[in-house]
């Protein structure tokens, strides 16, 4: 301080004009300013810094924990890949699977199967009286072509644990489908005998209550090693960043 008042008294004696003072007073303070700023913008940012990196390792921390207990307690198994006649295709990361079989030497059978993606609670009973149990709910779609070109019968079904019901049917023209098609009524308000006509029809092809009870099995194997890959790819983006 005692410095910038020389500085100012000399610039009163050889300046007529008080703003030549005014100005190196300014001038004065702002090298003094300027130095204490940046010290304070890089103290931010190294404690922002520190911020971040704590909070990412903590993140890491939890990832590694969680990803070594589901590895290790009721792990994952191989996926069993063939189902009676149907193949099964499964591609890593993502929510569905196909199946691919035939029936007899014309027709081909595709099936599209989602991972869980409902569920009901229904009664179960207990020692203590009656409890609930949650049934897990898969969609499937079964395309059922006999050949090159032609149209596709499809059904539009459901996989419970233990049960696979039909909720809808219609064909599923090659030249285009409409934008609105008609896609028939639901398969409960159908003839009883029509239900059951549709219900062999699928059973005699493979897709029944054995199919559900597979897909199932499947699909939980699946949720797993989908949420184990899912916890590892968090964990590389987070440990390149």
């Amino acid at each position: 301080m005692a410095r910038l008042i020389q500085m100012a008294g000399r610039a009163f004696r050889f300046s007529s004009s008080p703003k030549t003072l005014i100005s190196l007073l300014q001038r004065s303070h702002l090298q003094i300013e300027q130095p204490l700023c940046i010290s304070r913008i890089q103290a931010r940012n190294y404690i922002s810094e520190m911020r971040k990196s704590a909070f990412e390792g903590n993140i890491l921390r939890i990832l590694c924990t969680e990803i070594q207990y589901e590895s290790e307690y009721a792990p994952p198994k191989q996926p069993v890949m063939e189902f009676n006649s149907f193949t099964v295709e499964d591609r890593p990361g993502e929510q569905w699977i196909r199946l691919r079989g035939k029936y007899g030497d014309k027709e081909d059978i595709k099936i599209e199967a989602t991972m869980f993606d409902g569920s009901v609670s229904a009664p179960k009973p207990t020692e203590d009286g009656q409890g609930e149990d949650t049934r897990l709910h898969i969609s499937l779609i079964v395309d059922v072509s006999k050949e090159e070109g032609c149209d596709v019968l499809e059904f539009v079904c459901s996989a419970w644990p233990d049960s696979l019901e039909i909720q809808r049917v219609f064909m599923l023209r090659r030249d285009g489908m409409p934008t609105r098609p008609y896609v028939g009524p639901d398969f409960k308000d159908l003839d009883d005998e029509l239900q059951n006509a549709y219900q062999e029809f699928l059973e005699e092809r493979g897709v029944n209550d054995e199919l559900a009870v597979f897909l199932h099995e499947y699909m939980v194997n699946k949720a797993k090693t989908e949420f184990i890959r899912w916890l590892e790819n968090v964990k590389s983006f987070i440990e390149k960043h």
